[in-house]
């Protein structure tokens, strides 16, 4: 399969790189130590048009393909993943949910601020006990007539503080199941609504992970998105397609440690020659380099399939469960060939090792991907 990039794809990409190294590498260790979100950069990514990219310009986006935003988000990752995930968050999870399946009022009123990065989303469906398994929804959403009365908390919200808007996945018939599950729209200035504890995280430190709770939040039935009962089909489709963001997630996170790896082996001198004379190095480096690309040309496949417009859910699901293991095969083989420096801080590849293991948790874990792949398969056997 041979994936061209078209001059516009390509002058994304560029731009994208540009930016990662030229506003994203400065201060990436202390943000990371400091658990300290890119408030600046992630403005400066909004008036580049890069938080809203796949999203019609009519309401502020930038009408990309999703493999210009692939291809975006590979080349933040190769430098700050917990801004990649900022970025993604916004693109895949909300940008694309509300577009696809938002009123046109909603679109003018939530929609157009959130694609032109004048505000920032999130996507509110884990709960403390609520997972893998989404349709244990603990969180309530009463119909009280004209509005709905939310109560419950979420947890692992990306986005957390930074958010001004937030959909928020919920109960409102238990009785009907997965059925009975509606999705809303919440403004952070409702009363009822609070930000909980900001979460220690082991990697992307400098992404806004938070709980939040909601007490007796009084939610507008216009911002219900869809019919009664379609929220759990808003949050698997919308799960879907931002699986295709995580993987480019993971594989710029492998590419990220790869070419640092690559560096450093011309560099550093053992038993008189650089390290990349010695045969083990070679072998790491070349198995890296070949995991690497096989990953690239799943997730580019799977981004250009949804493209196409066509049934895209084995694709991602092969995308993201491949990508994020070779994510963490790759970091850990470029801590291993930095040896002792490896280990530390300020040569960068501790922290894609770190950075790389949410990959294979959040948005769907490899093992849910699994389930996925097997179901796709068995159907069309």
């Amino acid at each position: 399969m041979e994936i061209r990039l078209s001059e516009e794809q390509v002058a994304v990409q560029q731009a994208a790189k540009d930016f990662a190294r030229h506003e994203l590498l400065p201060g990436v260790i202390e943000r990371d130590e400091a658990q300290q979100f890119a408030v600046g950069p992630v403005q400066a990514l909004g008036q580049l048009g890069f938080m809203g990219m796949m999203t019609d310009p009519s309401f502020g986006g930038s009408g990309m393909d999703t493999l210009s935003y692939v291809l975006a988000i590979e080349e933040i990752s190769k430098i700050d993943a917990s801004v990649a995930v900022c970025m993604s968050v916004n693109n895949s999870l909300v940008c694309w949910g509300l577009e696809k399946y938002g009123s046109e009022e909603q679109k003018k009123k939530y929609l157009t601020p959130l694609a032109s990065g004048e505000k920032i989303g999130a996507f509110c469906l884990s709960e403390p006990e609520a997972g893998s398994d989404a349709t244990s929804q603990h969180t309530i959403a009463e119909d009280k007539g004209d509005y709905y009365l939310l109560n419950g908390t979420k947890n692992w919200i990306t986005n957390g503080n930074s958010a001004s808007i937030y959909l928020v996945i919920a109960q409102t018939d238990k009785d009907k199941k997965h059925k009975g599950i509606n999705v809303f729209i919440v403004e952070r200035e409702m009363p009822g609504f609070t930000v909980g504890k900001k979460e220690n995280k082991m990697g992307i430190r400098s992404s806004d992970t938070h709980a939040l709770m909601f007490q007796d939040v009084r939610v507008p039935k216009a911002n219900r998105i869809g019919p009664d009962g379609f929220g759990f089909t808003f949050a698997m489709q919308t799960l879907n397609g931002g699986r295709i963001g995580i993987a480019a997630q993971a594989l710029g996170i492998a590419a990220g440690a790869y070419d640092l790896a690559l560096q450093y082996a011309r560099e550093r001198k053992a038993f008189g020659v650089p390290i990349i004379e010695h045969q083990a190095i070679q072998f790491k480096l070349a198995e890296m380099a070949t995991k690497i690309e096989a990953a690239r040309l799943l997730v580019y496949k799977a981004a250009t399939i949804k493209d196409a417009d066509q049934d895209y859910t084995q694709s991602a699901a092969m995308a993201k469960l491949y990508a994020s293991t070779i994510a963490m095969e790759v970091t850990t083989e470029a801590v291993q060939i930095h040896g002792g420096y490896g280990y530390v801080k300020e040569f960068h590849v501790e922290r894609f090792m770190r950075d790389a293991k949410i990959t294979q948790i959040y948005e769907g874990t490899s093992e849910i991907q699994k389930l996925v792949l097997a179901r796709e398969l068995f159907q069309k056997a």
